[in-house]
C-alpha cells in the first residue's frame, strides 16, 4: 500500500471533536463579552485567521477528493454557527451601548440657555487707548506707522548708524532678500521720525503700536510685545517739562499715591536720557518689613525710558536744533497692563484664554 499524500497531524484539525470544542469555545468566548471591544478581540480568536476553524478549512485540501465535501460541509457548520453567534451578541452589545446612551447624555431641552459671554476688546487695546486718552487730553495727537519699517527710520535716522554699538542692544528680525534693509520694527520710534517729515513743527505726537524682536518667549518677555511712545519738539522745551508731563502720565495711569522718579540712563536718541520708575504698587518701598518678589525689594519699577531729543535726530529730520528742541519717551504697553493689575506671567496676554481676559470686564 502506498503512503497517504496528506499529513494525518495537520488533518486531525478536521477531526469532528476538535470542531466541536472549537465551536463550543467561540459562542463562550462571544457570551462572555462584555463590550464591543472585547467582541472584536473574541472574534479574532475565534473566527480570525488564525483560528482553528479557518487553519482546518485550509487543510481539506490535502484530502482525498472523496473525503473533502464531508470535511468542508463540518467545517462550513461551525462558521456560519459562530459567525452566527458573533452577530447575535454585537447587536444586543450596540442596543446596551445605544440605551446607555440615552441615559447618560440625555439632554433636559426645556432648560433655559447658558449665558453667553459678551465679546469685548483686549486688555491690551484698552490700556492702550487709556494710555492715548491721556496725552490727547493734554492736546497731543496719536500717530501711526508701519511694522514692516526701513532701516534708516529704524536705526538711522535715531543716531544708530551701521556701527553703532546700540544697534548689539537689540535682537533684530532682518526681513528677506539678505541685504534689503527692511526690519520688523523694533521700537515705535520710527513713527516719531515719520511724524517730524510728515507734521512739521510745533510736534506733539503719540505713538503706540506692536513692536519685534528675536526673543524666546517666557514670563517676562515675547517676540512680539506693545509699546507707546511719545514725542514733543517745540521752541523752548526742557527736562522740566518732560518731567511735569510724565508725573501727569504716571497719576493718570497709576494714582496720585505712588510717587515716580527719573533715573539716569543712555539712549542713542536722547540725551540727557533717563528711566521713568514708578513705586512698587505691592510693597510701596517699605521692604524692611517683609521682601517684595514684585520689584525684588528695590522699591521701584521700571516702567520705561525718556530724555531730551538728540540733536542728531532733530538734524536728521531736517530740524534747527539751535531753534528747536524736545523730549521723548516710551514705554512698554504690556509693562503696564501688568504692573496695573499685578500680572506675572506675559504669556497670559497672548494665549486667548477667556478665564484670563473675563478678569478685565466687557468693557465697550
Amino acid at each position: 500500500m502506498s503512503a497517504p499524500d496528506y499529513d494525518p497531524k495537520q488533518v486531525s484539525l478536521l477531526d469532528a471533536a476538535q470542531l466541536e470544542a472549537a465551536h463550543a469555545a467561540g459562542l463562550a468566548a462571544f457570551a462572555a463579552a462584555a463590550s464591543l471591544d472585547d467582541l472584536a478581540h473574541a472574534k479574532t480568536a475565534h473566527l480570525g485567521g488564525q483560528a482553528h476553524v479557518s487553519l482546518a478549512n485550509r487543510e481539506i485540501g490535502v484530502l482525498p477528493p472523496a473525503a473533502k465535501g464531508d470535511a468542508g460541509k463540518r467545517v462550513n457548520e461551525v462558521r456560519r454557527a459562530l459567525e452566527a453567534a458573533f452577530d447575535q451578541r454585537r447587536a444586543a452589545l450596540e442596543d446596551e451601548r445605544d440605551q446607555r446612551v440615552l441615559v447618560e447624555e440625555r439632554v433636559d431641552v426645556s432648560l433655559l440657555p447658558g449665558a453667553v459671554l459678551q465679546g469685548a476688546r483686549h486688555p491690551l487695546t484698552t490700556i492702550q487707548e487709556r494710555i492715548s486718552d491721556v496725552f490727547v487730553a493734554m492736546g497731543w495727537e496719536v500717530a501711526e506707522g508701519p511694522e514692516v519699517e526701513h532701516e534708516w527710520f529704524n536705526f538711522d535716522a535715531l543716531n544708530m548708524p551701521a556701527d553703532h554699538p546700540a544697534r548689539e542692544m537689540q535682537d533684530t528680525l532682518w526681513l528677506a532678500p539678505e541685504g534689503s534693509q527692511v526690519v520688523l520694527r523694533t521700537q515705535t520710534s520710527p513713527v516719531q521720525i515719520r511724524s517730524l517729515l510728515a507734521r512739521g513743527l510745533p510736534c506733539y505726537v503719540v505713538a503706540p503700536g506692536r513692536v519685534f524682536r528675536n526673543d524666546a518667549l517666557d514670563a517676562t518677555h515675547s517676540p512680539v510685545f506693545g509699546q507707546v511712545e511719545g514725542l514733543c519738539v517745540d521752541e523752548g522745551i526742557t527736562m522740566a517739562h518732560l518731567r511735569g508731563t510724565l508725573e501727569a502720565y504716571a497719576e493718570a495711569m497709576f494714582g496720585s499715591h505712588l510717587a515716580s522718579r527719573l533715573r539716569p540712563s543712555y539712549f542713542p536718541f536722547t540725551e540727557p536720557s533717563a528711566e521713568l520708575d514708578i513705586q512698587c504698587f505691592a510693597c510701596r518701598g517699605d521692604v524692611a518689613l517683609q521682601p517684595c518678589r514684585v520689584c525684588s525689594n528695590e522699591g521701584w519699577i521700571e516702567v520705561g525710558g525718556c530724555g531730551m531729543v538728540n540733536p542728531a535726530v532733530l538734524v536728521a529730520c531736517g530740524v534747527n536744533p539751535e531753534r528747536y528742541s524736545g523730549f521723548a519717551f516710551g514705554m512698554g504697553l504690556d509693562r503696564t497692563l501688568m504692573f496695573r493689575h499685578g500680572i506675572t506671567d506675559i504669556r497670559d496676554l497672548y494665549e486667548g484664554d477667556q478665564r484670563f481676559t473675563q478678569a478685565f470686564g466687557t468693557e465697550a
